[in-house]
């Protein structure tokens, strides 16, 4: 079993590690790779690529915080500093490998013979034997233009769909199928720096609702350079969600359509690269991209998850293997018996399980969990040994266990430092329409002491989930809770977890999502010791939008708000992502008008009284960029409304610096202090 791993709980470096089940003695772990030491104790520099591609991937962490392995897991690839290394697995040896750089997402062959990568622009490979007759560094495809790159997954992808690689092994490790990403036909962005004036902007090729798309094709590539296009119709599907490809199969694909309510998946012909399209699916509403899906079994059959009945279900071929009981999140692992998923308790269940996320074994005999206990849990699979991982309410982080024929025969240890602070959240539902909650009051709180300000803690919105049963994810609500706020978190319509209809309530209409927070608040009200003289509200991102939305729409509930990173104009956000829910602002101008905070046209029908308001926004942020804010800012300042903004300097969507994070926790709460008066 390969894992990464950092030292302590403060400790950003993440060292690559093995636990060898068939030790001598028992299972036995050994560092594999160790960052520092490969660097020689130099710092890690990020080149821009990586950069870019952690910021998808909300990493923040550094030393080796992916890496990828052959076949038969005896060797991996990372990149380090822009550099390439591998590591003998079984030997515990880690080199370097002199490439041309800067190296991103570097992946050996099935083989082990070969490790592929992606540099300026370019898909690369090099053999990792200069002794076996491999051949040394080459480039496989290259760039024909500025703005086209070979290899590397583009915005929308990585940023919305979940797909993040650019490049695919063939089994048989003689050739490749490679996204060709051209991105001239999307607008540039610049990124500024106005602490820097010195420095020139940075341009973003960002995909704006309603305006054009990179275009994206496959290619196959062998290692004699041979090269065939794949041929699909890109013009109805220009989407390119999902890759598979494993075992003797043919490539299968996921292509899309733009309003997302149509897909295909297609089966690729090696030698010509043509495709024939194996299923077809509609939806009036739109078709979620799940993890793990589309795959097959060893047999050829299709797995997918599909929508069916008012529920998610797992569907084998022609045949569904679960029912409304489960809702179905994502396909851990296909093996020639049974099908590993994870799943939450759908809405048929026979009792609520708030926040819970289950693995189970899925064969023709039904569902078995495989997870115990209440928890969120995941796992992965290779034969008989699955690792499953646990994070659960009571208890700080994560357990880590191996599993080999279903029973435990070793426990990961963790490093992790245990939080000052105990999450203890109460996990229940509010309102007639049951809504996930999860509440936090001071632990110094007692009976008499009367009502409490509240604070709701929300994301809000779709594909976001908050409320989880585990204890980590409500380590800030509970410092909010301790500064002496009853806080609330609140998962509406929109979120995952519950049925498909639920999701996609929130078509046209992203207010739904106001009014879900307001009815929670009012559902809990009778049962926790709540202030409704005194509501706040603070979210980042989605969250954001919803805390402005909330101080601007209905301030007769909520008197003060802490507004980060807002996206505040949708015609500003992505096309994956907004299109899917407000459709194409030239096609739905009323819906984009009604859904924004702040148009062409002005600030719209803001109720009275004016609330308070904190703005806060990283000026390096290249997904919800600092615009958005200063739209805002500036049509509430026209209209005389009371707001303060907070300018973050160097700072993108994530807030990864200790030090800002944690000052700004503090001014957040003077700032609430001060808005919602004393006690």
């Amino acid at each position: 079993m390969v894992f990464v791993r950092s030292g302590s709980g403060t400790d950003r470096s993440h060292g690559l590690w093995v636990l060898d089940l068939d030790g001598p003695d028992g299972p036995v772990e050994r560092l594999a790779a160790d960052p520092r030491a490969l660097l020689a104790g130099a710092e890690e520099e990020l080149p821009a690529e990586e950069r870019a591609r952690r910021e998808r991937s909300r990493e923040g962490s550094g030393g080796i915080v992916g890496y990828a392995a052959d076949g038969a897991v005896e060797l991996a690839a990372f990149a380090l500093s822009g550099r390439l290394f591998t590591a003998e697995l079984r030997a515990g040896t880690a080199r370097e490998l002199p490439v041309p750089g800067p190296v991103v997402d570097p992946r050996p062959s099935p083989d082990g013979r070969y490790v592929a990568y992606a540099a300026g622009g370019a898909l690369r490979v090099t053999g990792t034997d200069p002794g076996s007759g491999t051949g040394g560094d080459r480039a496989l495809a290259e760039p024909e233009a500025e703005g086209v790159t070979y290899g590397l997954a583009e915005f929308a992808a990585s940023e919305e769909m979940g797909r993040s690689r650019g490049f695919w092994w063939a089994p048989s490790s003689d050739r490749l199928l490679v996204a060709r990403v051209d991105e001239r036909p999307v607008r540039r962005w610049w990124i500024a720096d106005p602490a820097h004036p010195d420095r020139a902007p940075h341009p973003v090729a960002y995909p704006a609702a309603g305006t054009p798309n990179a275009e994206v094709g496959l290619v196959l590539v062998g290692l004699d350079g041979a090269r065939t296009e794949v041929v699909w119709d890109r013009e109805a599907y220009p989407y390119l969600a999902r890759v598979h490809w494993s075992g003797d199969g043919a490539p299968l694909l996921l292509v899309q359509a733009r309003d997302q309510r149509s897909q295909a998946h297609l089966e690729v012909d090696p030698g010509s690269g043509a495709t024939r399209p194996v299923l077809r699916e509609e939806d009036p509403v739109w078709l979620e991209l799940f993890t793990g899906v589309p795959a097959r079994t060893p047999d050829g059959r299709l797995v997918r998850i599909a929508d069916l009945g008012g529920a998610r279900v797992l569907a084998v071929g022609d045949r569904v293997l679960t029912d409304g009981s489960l809702h179905v999140r994502a396909v851990l692992d296909v093996g020639a018996e049974d099908v590993l998923i994870s799943a939450s308790a759908g809405e048929a269940a026979e009792a609520p399980e708030i926040g819970e996320i289950h693995v189970y074994r899925v064969g023709p005999r039904g569902a078995e969990r495989v997870s115990e206990g209440a928890g969120v849990h995941g796992a992965v699979r290779s034969g008989a040994v699955t690792v499953l991982s646990s994070a659960r309410p009571e208890v700080p982080g994560s357990t880590v266990r191996v599993l080999r024929d279903g029973k435990a025969v070793a426990e990961v240890a963790s490093y992790a430092q245990t939080p000052p602070l105990a999450a203890d959240a109460r996990l229940v539902e509010a309102g007639a329409r049951r809504i996930p909650c999860a509440v936090l009051l001071p632990s110094s709180w007692s009976e008499g002491d009367g009502p409490l300000p509240v604070l709701l803690d929300p994301y809000g919105g779709p594909h976001g989930q908050r409320v989880l049963a585990a204890h980590n994810p409500y380590l800030t609500s509970r410092w909010f809770a301790e500064q002496g706020f009853a806080v609330i978190v609140a998962d509406g319509r929109g979120m995952p977890g519950r049925s498909p209809a639920w999701e996609k309530a929130v078509s046209r209409d992203l207010a739904l999502t106001l009014d879900d927070q307001i009815e929670a608040l009012h559902g809990l009200a009778g049962r926790f010791p709540l202030d409704l003289g005194r509501v706040a509200i603070r979210g980042w991102s989605y969250g954001g939008y919803l805390a402005a939305l909330a101080a601007l729409r209905r301030p007769d509930v909520f008197h003060a708000a802490v507004v980060g990173a807002p996206v505040t104009d949708w015609r500003l956000y992505d096309t994956h992502y907004t299109e899917r829910y407000l459709g194409r602002p030239d096609e739905e101008p009323a819906v984009y008008a009604a859904n924004s905070l702040v148009t062409d046209e002005g600030l719209g029908e803001a109720a009275e009284p004016a609330r308070p308001m904190m703005i806060v926004h990283g000026l390096a942020d290249d997904n919800v960029v600092a615009a958005h804010t200063l739209r805002l800012s500036s049509a509430l300042l026209a209209a005389g409304r009371p707001h303060e903004v907070l300018p973050l300097s160097g700072v993108t969507h994530m807030t990864p610096q200790e030090q800002v994070a944690e000052n700004l926790l503090l001014l957040q709460v003077e700032f609430l202090k001060r808005s919602l008066g004393p006690a």
